[in-house]
């Protein structure tokens, strides 16, 4: 599912829409210990008005964001779609349009008693119908379609005692902290779903999508456990393996100039593909090609397939995940946050044996602990003479 049919799902989800109905909402209450203290099913019709809207607002919420990041698409495992089984699951509640009790209660026992929470929460799930556009060959919309993409949406909210603070109580003529022991339900979801995917103008039940608020911190036993599938990395993840292969492949090779240069390059790539409905990713080959063209060695590079395979596998990594906004160059005691337009103004030499750090200054006036002054050298510095000289190291 790309960035286009998300899109176009989530700009559906609303009550003045006319190819999108929310057909019926299941809602269920459960604790930390998974016992299940409130289930109900109702049809949207018979929801209040400023209720609905609650409920429209939060199933919403679960198509937002990245992906790659807060969206994640997974595959199910072969044993998924047995009975019992995940997919097998899903699909039933798809086809019973939140109707079928049987498959109501399977569906809600399978979330509760595999999810792992710290506190009670709710869940909210909409089974939706959306009349699917039929678009022309340059993508536009042109009419209704006679084909229905039917899905069930998924939030799961956190709960939680609201805190009102203090109030002014007129009774007793007094200011007092107000005590609130109602449970007030988070209208952002704190994690979803929805399946099955919508891809290439039609359903895809082979596939789920899983979002999740914090992409840093995905709550993986509704990924492996409720759903199934297998995780693979959260962005810092991804990160933390690019870095591993970098390190590994290019070793002494790596400085400066190659680190900052392989960021700007995947700047690039996703700057040339920001209009994709696919964000890029950077596969093995790719790395090849972006190590090579930052000016790592035919020799180093002889490594990478078997690095990349041992430290990330099979798995593609997104661009998106990989770069840095800024460059952090860090010594002990001394950090310097180089911005991505002054890279080329920062380089390392050796200065009469020591190592150093240049940072070349167009505009003499600098400013320091907010205070603006002006920096002077001498040409008969060792930085200066240095220029003559440099080592890149």
């Amino acid at each position: 599912m790309n960035k286009k049919e998300v899109a176009e799902i989530k700009r559906s989800f609303a009550e003045g829409c006319g190819f999108f109905t929310l057909n019926r909402v299941l809602y269920a209450y459960a604790d930390a210990e998974k016992n299940i203290k409130y289930s109900d099913v109702r049809s949207w019709a018979t929801i209040p008005e400023d209720e609905g809207a609650v409920v429209m607002e939060t199933l919403k919420k679960v198509f937002s964001g990245t992906l790659g990041k807060n969206l994640n698409e997974y595959g199910f495992p072969n044993e998924s779609y047995e009975e019992g089984g995940a997919q097998n699951i899903l699909y039933a509640a798809v086809k019973g349009k939140l109707e079928d009790e049987e498959a109501n209660k399977a569906f809600i026992d399978r979330i509760v008693e595999n999810t792992a929470m710290s506190s009670a929460y709710t869940i909210i799930s909409g089974h939706c119908t959306y009349s699917i556009l039929v678009k022309d060959k340059n993508d536009e919309c042109i009419g209704e379609g006679d084909s229905e993409y039917n899905f069930i949406v998924t939030a799961i909210c956190p709960v939680n005692t609201g805190d009102d603070g203090l109030f002014y109580d007129e009774s007793l003529e007094t200011i007092a902290k107000k005590s609130n022991t109602e449970m007030i339900i988070a209208r952002a979801p704190q994690d979803g779903f929805f399946y099955p995917i919508f891809s290439d103008r039609s359903p895809d039940v082979n596939r789920v999508m899983y979002y999740t608020r914090s992409p840093k911190k995905p709550n993986l036993s509704i990924v492996e456990d409720v759903l199934e599938c297998r995780f693979d990395f959260t962005p810092d993840g991804e990160k933390e393996r690019f870095r591993a292969v970098l390190t590994d492949v290019c070793r002494d090779e790596l400085d400066y100039t190659v680190i900052t240069r392989v960021n700007d390059i995947i700047k690039e790539v996703i700057d040339q593909n920001k209009n994709e409905t696919e964000p890029p990713v950077i596969d093995a080959n790719r790395m090849k090609t972006i190590l090579s063209d930052a000016g790592v060695s035919d020799e180093k590079l002889e490594a990478l397939d078997a690095v990349y395979k041992t430290t990330v596998g099979d798995t593609a990594l997104k661009a998106s995940n990989l770069v840095e906004n800024k460059t952090v160059l860090s010594v002990p005691e001394i950090t310097v946050n180089i911005s991505k337009e002054a890279t080329d103004k920062v380089r390392t030499t050796v200065i009469q044996g020591r190592k150093c750090l240049i940072i070349d200054l167009d505009d003499p006036s600098v400013t320091i602990n907010g205070i603006e002054t002006t920096i002077e050298t001498s040409q008969n510095s060792p930085a200066a003479a240095a220029e003559n000289q440099p080592v890149t190291v």
